[in-house]
C-alpha cells in the first residue's frame, strides 16, 4: 500500500491527538492521586496502562506519519 499525503497528515493528527488527550488524561489521574483519592490498585494501574499503550500508539503512528510525509516529498 502506498501512503499519501493526505495520509500522513491523518496519521501526524492522530498522534497528536492522542498526545494531546492522554496527556491531559495522564494530568487528571496524577493530580486525582495526589489529592489522596482512595481508589483500588487495580484502577491505577488499568489507567496507566491506558496511557502507556495509548502513548506507545502516538509513536508508532507519528513515525509512520512522519515516513510517509518525507517519502511524498521525495516524489
Amino acid at each position: 500500500m502506498k501512503l499519501e499525503r493526505k495520509h500522513a497528515v491523518l496519521l501526524l493528527a492522530v498522534a497528536v491527538w492522542n498526545v494531546v488527550t492522554f496527556g491531559n488524561f495522564a494530568k487528571n489521574l496524577y493530580q486525582t492521586y495526589d489529592a489522596g483519592e482512595e481508589r483500588a490498585t487495580g484502577y491505577w494501574v488499568a489507567h496507566i496502562v491506558l496511557i502507556v499503550v495509548n502513548f506507545v500508539i502516538a509513536g508508532v503512528l507519528g513515525r509512520l506519519g512522519w515516513k510517509a510525509l518525507r517519502a511524498t516529498r521525495s516524489e
